[in-house]
């Protein structure tokens, strides 16, 4: 009997496609800025984009190719380019300073913070962008809060704290406690650094992924060194959507007439831009509930509308997946094939391949491999967004074989 799929699918490429925001927020210029910024930041380094060739071949593919940012800086995850580099643009406006003078050394000297006065940086978070903000604060030594919702770990309320913010734990999902942490910033005077938009507050998002262009920037210098102009295909995970606007939104503007095949995915018990997308109309749309995946850093009910903009605009393909999928992603990542680099991947990190894999294998998707263009030319990009954050839960998926794949899908090659 022919196996049917396990997660849904939008095809969305109707021939609409306007990448006029994207040349407008994601230009070349505006990724070198953001790369100048982060280059001169203490232990800033390029992080691997590594090849999985043996993989790709069994799979029918080109090249599949992973930027690994758990390798990034001290952080184990890309959000702290975001953050960094909006805490930077916040200072550079209040103070009215050039890109010359916007150093990392200035912002971090005595003078700055004389003339900045005290300031509180503060966010919500599912772990990442929490440490990553907690991170910039401290080094930049400003105050810092955080607000994390009830079901997320203690390893990354730890993580969070490591870096000397002051954490708070908010009754509901992540989306609550951004709605709370909006509240009492006004109250308490503090700044907010939130990857996610809404009415009036779109310039600290808008900042947040400008920076994330740091790693792609980078990616298509490793391309170069490859021999390779460009991939064919982009897999990429979205929570609110901010990272997935940003790797779009900039392959869209750096290759306006003949960009890459985008594919967003997201988790099925949090799939706020997928739901939006099938509603059609425009707008984003709210997922509701506990948004209980193991996709933390993923569960979000609430898309970022200058995300979606980006993302309705310019995205082709969108998946809805089981949780099953990132984690075996994870598994396939940290048991590659002879020959292919070993990596750590959290569940949020590890979807995109465990998608790509199950597009690749399961006997119901043909049609979608089809449409997709996915073949023996094609080479994907993704980006391996964090390592091991939650040590405990990691564990459990890769020693304990927690969210096993289902019988009926499991490999048959």
């Amino acid at each position: 009997m022919e196996r049917k799929l396990d997660f849904e699918f939008i095809d969305y490429n109707y021939g609409k496609k306007d990448n006029s925001k994207a040349k407008e927020l994601f230009s070349i210029d505006t990724a070198r800025r953001a790369i100048n910024f982060h280059r001169e930041i203490p232990g800033y380094k390029i992080t691997p984009l590594e090849a999985l060739p043996n993989l790709a071949q069994m799979l029918g593919l080109g090249g599949i190719y992973i930027k690994d940012e758990a390798q990034r800086l001290e952080l184990n995850s890309f959000k702290v380019l975001g953050g960094s580099f909006a805490i930077s643009r916040y200072i550079q406006k209040k103070l009215g300073l050039t890109d010359e003078e916007t150093t990392y050394e200035y912002l971090a000297s005595e003078d700055c913070h004389k003339r900045l006065g005290d300031i509180t940086f503060a966010a919500a978070t599912d772990g990442n962008h929490g440490r990553g903000i907690a991170w910039a604060s401290m080094k930049l030594r400003h105050k810092c809060v955080i607000y994390v919702h009830k079901e997320t770990s203690q390893a990354r309320i730890d993580g969070i704290r490591r870096y000397g913010a002051d954490v708070h734990v908010v009754d509901g999902n992540y989306d609550d406690a951004v709605r709370k942490i909006a509240e009492d910033a006004k109250t308490y005077g503090w700044t907010i650094i939130s990857d996610t938009s809404w009415d009036g507050y779109t310039e600290i998002p808008t900042w947040i992924m400008q920076g994330y262009t740091t790693m792609l920037l980078e990616s298509q210098e490793q391309f170069a060194g490859m021999g390779i102009i460009r991939p064919t295909h982009v897999v990429v995970q979205a929570g609110v959507g901010a990272l997935a606007a940003s790797v779009i939104g900039f392959y869209s503007a750096l290759f306006p007439e003949n960009p890459p095949i985008f594919i967003v995915v997201e988790p099925d018990k949090a799939p706020c831009v997928f739901e939006s997308i099938k509603a059609d109309d425009g707008k984003c749309h709210s997922v509701k509930g506990d948004l209980d995946t193991i996709m933390a850093g993923l569960a979000c009910g609430d898309p970022s509308p200058i995300a979606f903009n980006i993302l309705s605009h310019n995205a082709d393909f969108f998946l809805s997946v089981p949780d099953y999928i990132a984690a075996r992603g994870m598994r396939i990542l940290s048991c590659p094939l002879k020959g292919d680099p070993f990596m750590i991947s959290g569940e949020s990190g590890a979807v995109p391949l465990g998608a790509l894999y199950s597009i690749m294998t399961d006997k119901g998707a043909e049609d979608i491999r089809k449409r997709m263009k996915l073949d023996k030319n094609s080479l994907v990009f993704m980006v391996n967004t964090e390592g091991n954050t939650d040590p405990k839960h990691f564990r459990q998926i890769i020693w304990d074989g927690c969210d096993p794949v289902p019988h009926e899908f499991r490999t048959r090659r």
